[in-house]
């Protein structure tokens, strides 16, 4: 018997809210087996512990962990982004961040550290205070600076706070996102907050900047396919103008900046 592996099912399917038959409909295998594997009284193949860690819908980190606890290798690899074999990865990012210009798209990891950005992001990040390397949470989550920042912060950090709760969820639980979580709860702002009855399309953030304040919203893309676990942790924001005047405001600094 395995009770190793038998409390790591038993908990992943305690975070995804599935009974023992929802899992087993997932993974196309019989109830009774998941039951014998949370028991402990059967012992999983490899490829049945790679099953029941997709239908669970499970980082890859914790996938390979979930193999360790049943006697196997890991399944996945964590190659940096500089490396090699990662080229190909660079380029795609580098093609999509360059050719979203001129509106900004920044790269960042599972913590939120930024790891790449084109010009108008760089833009951005520096009237934020921030750089390559350095965590969006660290202006979040500080008390009074998203409201200097973003004109409708109480709706943009509500709507952060839950991003925040579910990406956490999603990988089992995050001390440094709970944590950001948690600090942006109890930001000033947030006292007394009521979302709005009727939700836009998009939730806009109302920056403001050089005197004026410029309607924004983004799009996150990640990589569909990635069996790499750095690589299935990394994001791409793209923002996009939601009024005109952002529109202008960065068409017009691309054009005195451009060759």
């Amino acid at each position: 018997m395995n009770r190793g592996f038998a409390q790591e099912l038993k908990d992943w399917r305690g975070r995804r809210r599935m009974s023992q038959l929802q899992l087993a409909l997932a993974a196309e295998v019989s109830a009774r087996h998941v039951a014998f594997l949370e028991t402990g009284r059967a012992r999983p193949s490899r490829g049945m512990v790679l099953k029941l860690g997709e239908a669970l819908d499970m980082p890859l980190a914790a996938r390979n962990l979930m193999l360790d606890a049943a006697g196997f290798s890991g399944q996945f690899s964590a190659k940096p982004l500089d490396s090699d074999a990662m080229a190909p990865v660079r380029a795609a990012i580098r093609h999509m961040i360059d050719g979203h210009a001129p509106f900004p798209a920044l790269v960042f990891d599972r913590h939120w550290v930024v790891i790449d950005a084109n010009r108008p992001a760089e833009a951005l990040l520096s009237l934020l205070g921030l750089e390559r390397g350095d965590s969006l949470l660290q202006v979040l989550t500080k008390p009074g600076r998203g409201a200097e920042l973003v004109e409708n912060w109480a709706e943009l950090a509500g709507h952060l706070v839950g991003r925040l709760r579910l990406e956490s969820a999603h990988v089992g639980g995050d001390p440094v996102l709970e944590l950001a979580s948690v600090r942006l709860a109890e930001d000033p702002a947030l006292d007394g907050y009521q979302p709005r009855s009727e939700a836009p399309p998009v939730l806009p953030i109302r920056l403001r900047m050089g005197g004026g304040v410029y309607a924004l919203f983004s799009t996150i893309t990640q990589f569909g396919t990635a069996s790499d676990i750095a690589l299935s942790d990394i994001k791409i924001e793209m923002f996009f103008p939601a009024d005109a005047d952002a529109e202008s405001l960065f068409r017009g600094a691309a054009a005195t900046v451009a060759p």
